[in-house]
């Protein structure tokens, strides 16, 4: 299980700042959040970062752990 935070529109498209769920990469968090959001949040994963402890990743095969922050871009950056 992973903590998993939105920020931007990720918050927006889940309508929630966070939740918890079964992950185990940055790779399978964005197929269960596609699964159960849909094709919005699919065009927002498919531009955002993950924070994953320290480390800022784009590359699906990154374990997640216990926390990842879904990082959209912010001001149109």
């Amino acid at each position: 299980m992973v903590e998993v935070r939105y920020f931007a529109a990720a918050a927006d498209v889940a309508g929630k700042p966070g939740e918890t769920l079964d992950a185990a990469t940055v790779g399978e968090l964005q197929r269960v959040l596609t699964a159960k959001y849909g094709a919005t949040m699919a065009r927002v994963l498919s531009v955002s970062a993950y924070l994953v402890g320290d480390q800022l990743t784009r590359d699906p095969a990154t374990p997640v752990g216990t926390r990842v922050d879904v990082l959209p871009p912010f001001a149109g950056g």
